[in-house]
């Protein structure tokens, strides 16, 4: 399959071309339809003629619906970017890429979703989309699902197919913390996830960067003392990662305290820990919920972070690799990541 994808690239590089150009338009109708022609043209930088062009081709094609409000993909639109997905990884030698970041960080998996998310908003979409597919083949009813907060697991959960059969499932945040965006804090997407799993959920409502005076205090009321007991015994977590400069200055750490992370070189945060390139913790916040020797135990720990400028902060994470380890990811950012490997392809 591969030879003769190198094959074709060499005779008919237009026809890889038109093939990834059509891709990127029905990927961009999908997460945005209803869409008119004008928007769609300005979203994926092509010219209005080539777009109308396009769109007539897919039309006849029966992939998209043309009404009143804008474009829409069809049913067999759906299936046909699924396929075009999986063939374009193939075409663009990014199941190899996967291979080599998986063999270099030592971890479990590698997904490496088409596109670059610094480049095309859609990609966050088919992040989350790829990540929601991943974590619906590997959880079982009964277990214990941690999610952290984020824009990037808002996407996971908002493109997680409504399955209401995990009556014996819990889902609780990764760790406590109040973000100032209610939609992408923990706790929401944990009672958002469960509605879609049909499953229970354990909530903790504690504000970030509390003394240990505090959380000492608090960790003894019941229903927190609850949560944070089922978050310990997580099977499941999903997070995404952040850099440590952008992640200290979010969280209304102290200038002394940012100053110290950020001179003991730390590059990455997960899970309110502070971690430099080599995977070594420099510092923690003081919070409730997840504890490194938690991460140990689960049975599966997933991350799902793009951006090329978050790169650094990947490999930080994942560079003390664990064989219950995935990561899921975009072309660009892995390219990236190849760089800062040091690994050519």
């Amino acid at each position: 399959m591969h030879e003769i994808l190198k094959l074709q690239q060499k005779i008919v590089p237009e026809l890889m071309e038109l093939l990834e150009k059509r891709y990127d338009i029905l990927r961009t109708i999908k997460y945005n339809q209803p869409i008119g022609r004008r928007i769609l043209a300005n979203k994926i930088g092509i010219g209005e003629r080539v777009v109308r062009t396009e769109i007539s081709f897919l039309k006849k094609q029966n992939l998209i619906n043309i009404s009143n409000p804008g474009m829409s993909v069809t049913k067999d639109g759906e299936e046909i970017i699924d396929k075009l997905k999986n063939f374009i990884k193939e075409f663009k030698g990014l199941t190899e890429i996967e291979e080599i970041i998986k063999e270099k960080l030592n971890i479990k998996k590698v997904i490496i979703v088409p596109g670059d998310i610094d480049e095309d908003s859609t990609v966050m979409n088919e992040i989350g989309r790829t990540a929601a597919k991943f974590i619906q083949s590997i959880i079982l009813d009964g277990d214990i699902v941690a999610i952290s907060g984020g824009t990037t697991m808002k996407s996971l959960v908002d493109n997680y197919s409504y399955s209401p059969r995990y009556q014996n499932t819990v889902v609780v945040p990764a760790r406590g913390g109040m973000e100032r965006n209610l939609q992408t804090e923990a706790n929401t997407l944990a009672a958002n996830f469960a509605d879609k799993l049909g499953a229970s959920y354990k909530l903790i409502h504690v504000p970030d960067n509390l003394s240990n005076e505090a959380l000492s205090t608090i960790i003894n009321e019941k229903s927190i003392k609850n949560a944070i007991d089922t978050i310990r015994k997580a099977d499941i977590i999903i997070y995404g990662v952040g850099r440590a400069d952008e992640m200290s200055s979010k969280r209304g750490l102290s200038d002394e305290e940012i100053s110290h992370i950020l001179g003991n070189g730390s590059v990455a945060e997960a899970f309110g820990y502070y971690f430099d390139k080599e995977g070594n913790v420099v510092y923690h916040t003081p919070s409730l919920g997840l504890k490194t020797e938690d991460i140990r135990k689960a049975k599966n720990i997933v991350a799902v972070a793009g951006s090329k400028s978050k790169a650094e902060a990947i490999v930080a994470t994942q560079i003390s690799g664990s064989k219950r380890s995935v990561l899921i990811t975009d072309e660009g950012t892995s390219k990236e990541i190849m760089r800062i490997l040091k690994v050519t392809n």
